[in-house]
């Protein structure tokens, strides 16, 4: 596998570790309150909704809709020199929760807000996946 020099999630925080762990496994897990059933993202001690500090880690079925974007086309770091003009999105995922990534497969011109999209997972090293989103397809 290459060399993959764009900064990197801390694998080590045990807050986040186990998305990572399932993202690694192509799954997407996130925390949830086993008392209310609130989505937290990013993880947290506590639930924001009832304040339980109970959680489980359960899988979703990434499946979702961009509910914001934005296209870069102004070079901030020098790691992302060879992908401007990219994108970032706040996807917001069936189950609820949301999350910052970035959209493959689709034009930068072809993002809206609302578009159906799907979770994809770029396998960057032999340690970490990226969850990232693609356009949903028909049969999906």
């Amino acid at each position: 596998m290459p060399e993959y020099k764009k900064p990197l999630p801390s694998l080590n925080n045990p807050r986040t570790k186990p998305f990572w762990e399932a993202a690694k496994q192509h799954e997407l897990m996130f925390q949830r309150c086993p008392e209310c059933g609130y989505y937290r993202n990013p993880p947290a001690p506590r639930c924001p909704e009832c304040l339980a500090v109970n959680d489980d880690w359960v899988q979703v079925s990434g499946r979702g809709k961009i509910w914001s974007f934005n296209v870069y086309h102004h070079l901030f770091s020098k790691t992302f020199e060879a992908e401007i003009p990219y994108n970032t999105a706040l996807v917001e995922l069936e189950e609820g929760p949301r999350l910052i990534t970035n959209i493959v497969g689709v034009r930068n011109e072809d993002l809206r807000v609302e578009m159906p999209v799907e979770v994809y997972f770029d396998d960057v090293t032999d340690e970490v996946s990226l969850v990232k989103f693609k356009p949903m397809t028909q049969s999906a």
